[in-house]
């Protein structure tokens, strides 16, 4: 299963792999069953790890800079 697939969540490149594998899908109605669709649907699957990926490193960037904060403001309140 994926993650929610709304437009508005993803990049650019990911909305026009996501396309393709829907219009594929709707293309071939018993053939995406057979694997037709499956490079669009591998291709997808890496630009949607690949978001994933750049949200964790700017998330995890975010609260190492708000803990250096929070420890600055504790020093600051001691000393």
């Amino acid at each position: 299963m994926h993650t929610d697939l709304s437009p508005h969540l993803h990049s650019t490149e990911c909305n026009l792999i996501i396309e393709e594998l829907k219009k594929c899908h709707s293309e071939n109605k018993f053939g995406k069953f057979l694997g037709i669709c499956n490079d669009l649907d591998r291709q997808m699957i890496v630009c949607l790890r690949n978001e994933r990926k750049t949200r964790q490193k700017l998330n995890r960037d975010k609260a190492l800079e708000k803990q250096k904060r929070v420890q600055q403001l504790m020093k600051e309140k001691q000393g």
